[in-house]
């Protein structure tokens, strides 16, 4: 059994990362660690910070957010030490992930930031499927407020608009 609950947290944050084909974030590992009460917010950065560090998960800074993902060292670390996680904490997160896949999918799979560029800013939109870009979108505006009104549409507009591109570049019409 294992002594330490740094450990534990560790091989869970393997595990909920294994168990998806997509990167989560800092946000949604923490929502199910602190939401769950298994440890605090400063334990998993700690936990995270480790993981990254000793090259069993990797993050990738994407706009304001980091995005976890198992690295293959993590991978064979887990397939060693998962019977130490109890089957309560599988449940949970296997119950976790069950239920939030889309919105965890979504989120991490449509990104949007902006940035200052010559007399305006730059806003710039991504929609993804696992690795795979599926659209990316540089768009000049004249000042930060349509910027930043921009990136809060585009998680929810992404999927129209990604739509309405490739009918219209396809030639279709729209019904």
């Amino acid at each position: 059994m294992l002594q330490e609950p740094e450990t534990l947290y560790k091989l869970m944050t393997l595990y909920m990362l294994d168990k998806v084909n997509f990167p989560l974030t800092n946000n949604q590992l923490s929502e199910f660690f602190l939401g769950k009460e298994y440890t605090t917010y400063m334990t998993l950065q700690i936990v995270l910070n480790d993981l990254v560090e000793s090259g069993l998960i990797t993050a990738r800074k994407v706009g304001n957010s980091t995005h976890y993902e198992i690295s293959s060292d993590g991978r064979e670390a887990l397939s060693f030490f998962v019977n130490e996680i109890s089957s309560a904490a599988i449940t949970d997160m296997d119950e976790y992930l069950e239920v939030n896949k889309f919105s965890l999918r979504s989120e991490v799979g449509t990104t949007a930031d902006y940035f200052r560029s010559g007399s305006g800013y730059t806003v710039h939109c991504a929609a993804r499927e696992g690795r795979t870009t599926l659209l990316s979108i540089d768009i000049s505006v004249p000042d930060e407020q349509i910027a930043a009104d921009m990136c809060a549409n585009w998680t929810a507009k992404s999927q129209e608009l990604y739509s309405h591109i490739m009918l219209t570049l396809m030639g279709g019409s729209r019904s």
